[in-house]
């Protein structure tokens, strides 16, 4: 069971990993466009100012997920720039609803994929013992 349990883990990371690749190379070129009149060179680099804490920020939620900790701040960073992504994403998309629809879905399926693997990652790990208890029933038996 614990076998097919982390098997299961491994192959929902790497549909994860996938999924938020191709969403940041679909969603790259657009936002890219959104500063193509500057001319600076460097600037074309920019969309990693919105993926760059998105990823910190997940790579912060899987490590608590791990320690079985809360992530609230890193929660907040990575829905907070899913939705810049978003918004950035829909404004240089056309006004239709396929245009919106492809414009978004590449951040909001990221979002929807690690939330899933975070998910799973606290499903695999098995619950976690208190020292209080453990001293609780220690005393008990003595």
């Amino acid at each position: 069971m614990q076998t097919g349990s982390l098997g299961l883990l491994a192959v929902v990371a790497v549909v994860v990993a996938m999924v938020s690749v191709l969403g940041g190379m679909a969603a790259y070129r657009p936002l890219q466009n959104i500063t193509s009149g500057t001319g600076v060179g460097a600037v074309t680099w920019w969309p990693l100012l919105v993926y760059g804490p998105w990823t910190v920020g997940s790579l912060c939620i899987i490590r608590s997920a791990l320690h079985r900790r809360r992530a609230v701040h890193s929660w907040f960073v990575v829905l907070l720039f899913s939705s810049i992504a978003v918004s950035l994403s829909v404004a240089q998309a056309d006004k239709t609803l396929t245009g919106i629809a492809g414009a978004s879905l590449p951040a909001l399926s990221s979002l929807a994929c690690f939330q899933q693997l975070v998910r799973q990652i606290t499903l695999t790990l098995p619950p976690q013992q208190s020292a209080r208890r453990h001293r609780q029933a220690e005393s008990s038996r003595t």
